[in-house]
């Protein structure tokens, strides 16, 4: 289904119907989606999901059936209907690339609209990025954790829900992941389809050298046998071998692998390799699976494990974690003019940073590295030979820039309504999502307490904040004078 605009939260359209009734319907609006924190207390984030949103904002518009459904629950006017039913994205989106390096508070997408439409595009547009920044971002960690070896993604079963986990496929392989388990995600999008074999196929049978030979005579050039139902060393592997020497070498065919799915996986890979090494198998492969995490595969790599690849299912498609990106109103116009406006909270975290911005980013020119970000307001243009990035909040933490190259980070992706943007193959965006990665210092990328990258504010969008939260700090005091003394005035009387 491509068309999903009735997927927004029922309270989008209940507002958009207030703004209608108020006669906004024409006000522009801006909004930011940002998150506030990286996810599994990480150095980074990995953005994802454009591309899902400009097929979402392509096929973005009201069939008469969703009119229908919407008219059935007697919340909305005639009036409001007829509106929604013509309903087009006419407005601008600006963003970064699927796979770029991201840090919390730095709008990652911002859309230019008018207000109803940029309500109702909320609840669909956070759900793209959150969901694909979590997987390839999760899918980055452990791609790094495993040096070079390739991981499998296996996490199908594991997805919640069957879109989900197909999406799931596709950005972890933008995250880094050599191919899938998912036959759709496949044939979707032409990622590589890669797996072994399941315990069933040896229980079914109960002779374990009987499975791995029928397995072998139906699969002759993608042998990787399952060796852990019932022991490992004394049994799987030995029947492996076994098949290997009356069957596949005899036939012309590689002993291509094992797999290892439970049990102490460093121990059982080391004696794995040396029992295929002594049965002259020195190039057949060992894979590695079983509830893997980047925790567990750089432990695994620590003790010596010996293994060639991984398998990895929950810990991708259905990692325990959430980026929590915010959808966020930053600006309106009036009378062709924008005028900022800001979300003040008791937890500073959650005070917004308003007004339409720009994020620069800083490399060094000797080493490519990525020195650290700058939110600015859009008109602000960045120096090219010298830059001070201050703190947002401790003012007196600065580091002075010099010798840098500096980029502009998001990008304009719909503009008044029409699609600028040619969206990468996922070759493309892998191979982008490489290249973004190995900017970052590796202290930034460590899995435990890694350095924090700067991300600061120029000085005319961290004066323009503290002038708006001021200037509401005293509207509120204000009123709550007045409040207290029509109260004491009520008292008296």
């Amino acid at each position: 289904m491509n068309n999903k605009t009735l997927m927004t939260d029922f309270y989008e359209l209940t507002m958009a119907q207030t703004y209608f009734n108020e006669g906004k319907k024409d006000e522009i609006v801006y909004f930011d989606i940002f998150f506030r924190k990286n996810p599994f207390n990480g150095g980074y984030t990995i953005s994802g999901g454009l591309d899902e949103t400009i097929n979402y904002i392509n096929n973005f518009h009201f069939e008469k059936e969703e009119i229908e459904y919407l008219r059935s629950l007697g919340n909305f006017t005639e009036e409001f209907l007829n509106y929604l039913s013509n309903l087009k994205f006419k407005g601008d989106i600006y963003a970064v690339e699927d796979g770029t390096i991201v840090f919390p508070n730095e709008p990652v997408l911002t859309v230019k609209s008018d207000i109803i439409t940029a309500q109702i595009l909320e609840t669909t547009l956070l759900a793209n990025f959150n969901h694909a920044s979590l997987v390839t971002t999760a899918t980055k960690r452990i791609t790094k954790e495993a040096k070079g070896r390739a991981v499998m993604e296996f996490g199908a079963r594991r997805g919640r829900g069957t879109d989900s986990a197909i999406e799931a496929s596709k950005y972890a392989y933008i995250g880094g992941c050599a191919g899938t388990s998912n036959t759709l995600a496949g044939m979707k999008y032409g990622i590589k389809v890669m797996g072994t074999m399941a315990h069933s196929l040896v229980t079914e049978i109960e002779d374990e050298y009987e499975s791995f030979l029928r397995y072998a005579k139906s699969n002759p050039n993608n042998c990787i046998f399952l060796v852990d139902t019932y022991d490992t060393l004394r049994s799987g592997i030995p029947n492996a071998i076994r098949v290997a020497n009356e069957y596949l070498k005899p036939n012309g065919y590689k002993f291509k692998g094992i797999r290892i799915d439970s049990g102490d996986l460093a121990y059982l890979s080391k004696q794995a390799r040396k029992m295929l090494d002594e049965a002259g198998y020195k190039n057949t492969g060992i894979c590695l699976s079983n509830g893997l995490n980047e925790y567990t595969i750089r432990d695994l790599l620590n003790q010596g494990a010996q293994v060639n690849s991984f398998g990895v299912g929950d810990n991708i498609s259905a990692a325990k974690e959430r980026v929590g990106g915010v959808y966020k109103l930053v600006a309106i116009e009036e009378n062709k003019e924008i005028k900022p406006r800001i979300k003040i909270s008791d937890d500073s975290i959650k005070t917004i940073n308003p007004g339409v911005k720009k994020v620069y980013r800083f490399y060094d020119k000797e080493t490519g590295y990525a020195l650290g970000d700058v939110i600015s307001l859009k008109e602000e243009e960045i120096s090219k030979d010298h830059y001070t990035l201050v703190h947002p909040v401790e003012t007196w933490k600065k580091t002075e820039l010099e010798n840098y190259n500096v980029r502009s980070l998001l990008v304009p992706i719909f503009l008044n309504g029409q699609l600028v943007y040619e969206d990468p193959n996922l070759e493309e965006k892998q191979k982008y999502c490489q290249e973004e990665f190995a900017t970052l210092y590796p202290e930034i990328t460590r899995i435990d307490r890694p350095h924090e990258y700067y991300v600061d504010l120029s000085d005319k969008l961290r004066n323009l904040k503290q002038e708006l939260i001021s200037f509401h700090q005293q509207e509120v005091e204000e009123k709550g004078k007045e409040y207290i003394k029509c109260a004491k005035k009520n008292l008296k009387n």
